[in-house]
């Protein structure tokens, strides 16, 4: 490992070394996803939950905006409420960081996968009973947000306890290969199932697959801190240590750079539905908006069908530079695109990009941070990947008035390719990281 930036000390997890994880794979099996993390019970069992809960909460996902608009026939309301359960998700994963670095992991994520499953069970009894309150919808969804980011750090970080070292890409490409699976194959279930079996049920399906994540996570071992000092209390002190740890350690603070470029940048959605209506019109406009929303998560998907051919990788930071110089070119390809499937082309490339950057950027986080920092840096990722994307919305839909939506497309793109290649040339730490 580099030896230009601190690292953890201990090994990831008790496991040996595989000998079979140094033998090249050979033939088509060098490009396919690597499987070896699911050797491990403990992490097969992990990955197994998020393979349930990705459909599942995609599922709430559309069904809580679809039910705000019939009651309130108002785009705004379905706005507020993003934002209601943004605020609770930022806080709670901050404090949900410091909390995953104090206590047992296992426990953390019983206690706060629990809460998500009820959550959405309340989600049920509502709209089971017609209620048709939004108070009540954007109440439930702050509690659910603020369960996911106490969860999310805890997961996350959990995960370099479970596989070794040199396996954290292959971990990751998993794990991010579900999720995109989900947000491909989640709305398209809710967009078929609700004319036939309706709200309530939709929600009630999220949690039946939540309550099977509870059961997988209790069959976990226990995941206490590490060492022998004394016990710490999850309050701002240890937050504020956190981004202390960040800001003294190059490659990690890199890291959440590349991702705020490339998203706050790079990513175009806000632009969609005007794309779709004007440029992409001759081609239908729902049918446009649909592939467009769709292009990104099924190149995500297909870069993880095939991490095979990058999950071995031990030059980490450069993974992450050109992945990131990679998603700032495909989006300006698909700023300057005036055919819809040349756009679609060019925004799957842009997926693939993304999830190597995902990949190889969780990895740092696992790697180069010790395991009583996980859940912190965790905690900042969380905030840094959902928050990201929201900025991106503001200033895309803004330039978006002001130059139209194809030039703030391309100009974006453009811009993420010259931030993050002057990152890396004027800080090498991120560039100079391997394993």
């Amino acid at each position: 490992m580099d030896t230009s930036e601190s690292s953890s000390t201990e090994p990831a997890t008790g496991l040996p070394a595989d000998p079979a994880s140094a033998t090249p794979r050979r033939g088509w099996r060098r490009w396919a996803m690597d499987t070896r993390p699911l050797r491990i019970p403990a992490y097969r069992r992990l990955w197994s939950s998020t393979v349930v809960t990705a459909v599942g909460s995609q599922l709430t996902a559309v069904a809580v905006p679809k039910q705000i608009y019939d009651i309130t026939h108002s785009s705004a309301w379905v706005g507020y409420a993003s934002l209601a359960g943004l605020v609770p998700m930022v806080v709670f994963a901050l404090w949900g960081g410091a909390v995953a670095d104090t206590v047992d992991r296992r426990k953390l994520l019983l206690v706060t996968n629990t809460g998500i499953a009820l959550t959405s069970v309340l989600f049920w009894a509502q709209a089971a009973t017609g209620l048709d309150s939004v108070v009540v919808l954007m109440v439930l969804l702050a509690l659910q947000q603020a369960f996911f980011g106490l969860n999310s750090p805890a997961r996350s970080a959990s995960i370099a306890r479970l596989v070794p070292a040199e396996e954290l890409p292959a971990a990751n490409a998993l794990g991010s290969t579900v999720m995109q699976t989900g947000l491909v194959a989640g709305p398209l279930l809710a967009g078929v199932l609700i004319p036939v079996i309706g709200l309530p049920e939709l929600y009630l399906i999220d949690a039946l697959a939540l309550c099977v994540t509870v059961w997988a996570v209790f069959r976990l071992p226990a995941l206490p801190p590490l060492g022998e000092g004394p016990a710490r209390r999850a309050g701002v002190r240890e937050i504020a240590a956190g981004f202390r740890y960040i800001a003294g350690r190059k490659v990690l603070l890199l890291s959440f750079l590349a991702d705020i470029v490339a998203m706050v940048f790079g990513m175009p959605r806000a632009l969609f539905p005007q794309l779709a209506a004007q440029t992409y019109a001759p081609w239908g406009e729902g049918l446009a908006l649909g592939v467009l929303f769709a292009g990104i998560p099924v190149g995500a998907v297909l870069g993880g069908l095939f991490s095979g051919v990058f999950s071995r990788a031990r030059r980490h930071g450069w993974m992450v530079v050109w992945s990131v110089v990679g998603w700032g070119a495909a989006i300006a390809g698909f700023g300057l695109s005036g055919n819809l499937w040349l756009a679609v082309a060019f925004l799957a490339a842009a997926g693939v990009a993304d999830m190597i950057s995902m990949v190889f950027r969780g990895a740092i986080l696992l790697s180069a941070a010790t395991d009583e920092m996980r859940g912190r840096m965790q905690g900042v990722f969380t905030v840094v990947v959902a928050g990201g994307p929201r900025l991106a919305d503001v200033l895309h839909g803004t330039a978006g008035a002001v130059f139209g939506p194809r030039a703030a497309v391309a100009g974006g793109g453009a811009l993420v390719v010259v931030l993050m290649l002057a990152l890396a040339a004027a800080i090498p730490a991120l560039r100079r990281y391997r394993i």
